[in-house]
């Protein structure tokens, strides 16, 4: 029996791993990302957000769709449509319930709407829209809460600034609200972690080591009842993420760790298939060292 994606996180919220989401800014990734998943014998997603095809070179959700088509392999992979904004990192209206639709209709396993920028009882009715249109179909949709920063323009305040002040951290009782209200089925939320930056030449420098508030995030568990995810993974002390697995981490989501070095290869003359090369030994580099992901079957059939 085919397991969708809501039955795989509840697995893995239930059994105490984590699905990786390996974010794919660049097409040629797909190949080596999917290879590393079935060679570690580990389970995850392939993901596209919106900035990957409007500052990268995704090129599209049809796009993503069409090269993930031919390379699936579904005891090891499911494909997952990740962040589309409702006000994007240019604090811009995005029209982005056509986006999820498409989405669907390409038959994405899963969908995320990010109304974080939003008020918090704006971000209530847009997620709770993107549920109801997902519904009948019977995709899971994932919601964001608090501000998980760095893709705004400028430079960030010392990570240790942000950590110690607890800026853009989710509410326990905003997180409460927001799965009571909306219906979502996995929240993103924020704890200490941050997104890697897709601007300029910010974008190629090194994320801070950050961590995660395990005290804070256990009061979000309690409070939302449902599978976490965490957002800006790449770079998070492994510790950390061990940490947050035990505290409802659901899913983990890594973009600059696999995006920088395969920019780095095509800086250096590298060929595609030497760049393919690199990402595929670093996917399974944190398939085994970092996330110590469980068997595949761990998530797809668990005891």
């Amino acid at each position: 029996m085919r397991r969708n994606n809501r039955e795989l996180m509840w697995n893995a919220y239930n059994n105490g791993v984590v699905i990786p989401s390996f974010n794919i800014p660049y097409l040629p990734m797909v190949a080596p990302i999917a290879q590393a998943l079935v060679d570690t014998n580990a389970f995850g997603f392939l993901a596209v957000a919106r900035p990957e095809w409007t500052r990268f070179e995704a090129g599209s959700q049809e796009a993503v769709q069409r090269e993930y088509a031919m390379f699936r392999r579904e005891s090891w992979m499911r494909l997952h449509q990740d962040h589309v904004p409702v006000v994007d990192e240019d604090q811009l209206a995005v029209d982005f319930m056509p986006i999820l639709s498409r989405a669907i209709e390409l038959g994405y396993d899963s969908i995320m709407v990010d109304g974080s920028r939003l008020a918090l009882m704006d971000n209530i009715v847009a997620t709770r829209q993107v549920v109801e249109l997902a519904a009948p179909h019977g995709i899971p949709v994932e919601g964001e809460l608090g501000a998980v920063l760095g893709h705004e323009a400028g430079p960030l305040p010392p990570y240790e600034e942000l950590f110690q002040s607890g800026q853009g951290s989710t509410s326990a009782d905003d997180a409460a609200r927001f799965v009571e209200e909306t219906g979502a089925d996995w929240l993103s939320v924020a704890c200490g972690n941050i997104h890697g930056a897709i601007r300029g030449s910010a974008k190629d420098r090194q994320k801070a080591r950050a961590r995660l508030n395990i005290e804070h995030l256990a009061r979000l568990r309690q409070a939302a009842g449902i599978p976490l995810v965490l957002h800006g993974g790449s770079g998070i002390r492994k510790e950390s993420i061990q940490a947050g697995i035990a505290n409802g981490i659901a899913k983990i989501n890594i973009a600059t760790d696999l995006r920088q070095p395969y920019e780095q290869a095509q800086r250096r003359g590298k060929s595609v298939d030497e760049a393919r090369q690199i990402v595929y030994e670093r996917a399974c580099g944190l398939l085994t060292d970092v996330l110590e992901m469980a068997d595949s079957r761990d998530i797809i059939n668990p005891a």
